[in-house]
């Protein structure tokens, strides 16, 4: 297991490093002047494939309010109407600090989770005077179960109920029709059912985005574990974006139920093969706080 880890790790970053030197630049230089290149945008219409970061942040100064809604599963049948009779769901606020760095957090119904993370532009995919054919993405998170446990012989700590998502987003805008996303991730848990647990899990997430309109794209997202845990599997969701002015409307279809990194990638109960499947949606609204310098006197 150690090894695939390292595999998976080494093969991101000699992509990237030669790509690096095969356009013999500075990548994270910002002494070129705008006019001289032509910076990737709308790689994914939202911040969030659907239940995982993607390569996209919110604009400085934009803040973006985010519901995410579960219902129950469709295999319940007619009794629970097919799931419509139970529901999960976050509810956060992500903000712009600049064009590179956004912050944000939120809690879940599922487990009672907080969670807060950040997540930073390293290299942005561009034209021109730098062609640059990727974009890349630092995300870290930390989740905090409250859920009360189980009275056991051993009172936990409060950090005992932490947990932490590390990820490197690595995206492509093929065309204005077709984006993909790998994200090499790595979830720790400060502890664990046992001894002999790893406390830290590997897996590597890939997502797509396809255009169908103008205001319509199809969106998926599979994380595929390195490292896995008993009795759960890995996460498949497929759905749909529409763009209404400033909401992004995400309808879908997946058989995680929780929200948080640690729970849709490493705790996902539900089985495609067994009809597990829950029904769901995402609404963004975004709200400009704070104006660009150039905007301010309008």
């Amino acid at each position: 297991m150690f090894l695939k880890r390292i595999i998976l790790f080494v093969v991101v970053l000699i992509s990237i490093s030669k790509i690096v030197t095969a356009q013999n630049i500075d990548l994270f230089s910002e002494k070129s002047s705008l006019s001289g290149r032509d910076i990737t945008t709308g790689t994914f219409k939202s911040t969030r494939i659907v239940n995982g970061q993607s390569i996209e942040n919110v604009g400085a100064g934009v803040l973006d309010f985010r519901i995410l809604h579960r219902f129950g599963t469709i295999n319940q049948g007619a009794y629970n109407l097919f799931g419509l009779d139970q529901a999960t769901m976050r509810i956060g606020l992500d903000y712009g600090i600049n064009s590179r760095l956004m912050i944000g957090g939120g809690r879940s119904t599922f487990e009672k989770q907080y969670d807060a993370f950040f997540k930073y532009r390293l290299i942005r995919q561009q034209t021109g005077e730098r062609n640059i054919p990727l974009s890349v993405s630092l995300a870290s998170t930390m989740i905090y179960k409250s859920l009360k446990d189980v009275v056991t012989t051993y009172e936990p700590y409060k950090t005992d109920r932490l947990s932490f998502a590390h990820q490197l987003l690595v995206a492509s805008k093929l065309s204005d029709y077709l984006s993909v996303q790998f994200t090499p991730t790595v979830v720790h848990y400060n502890m664990v059912e046992h001894q002999g647990m790893p406390n830290d899990f590997y897996s590597l997430g890939t997502g797509f985005r396809l255009r169908v309109s103008p205001r319509v794209n199809i969106t998926s997202e599979y994380y595929y574990r390195i490292d896995k845990l008993t009795g759960f599997y890995n996460p498949l969701t497929i759905g749909v974006d529409i763009e209404t002015g400033g909401h992004v409307f995400q309808l879908h279809v997946t058989n995680s139920t929780g929200m948080t990194e640690r729970t849709f990638i490493n705790e996902t109960t539900g089985s495609w093969g067994k009809g597990d499947l829950r029904f769901g949606f995402n609404i963004s609204r975004v709200f400009t706080v704070r104006k660009p310098k150039e905007l301010r006197g309008f």
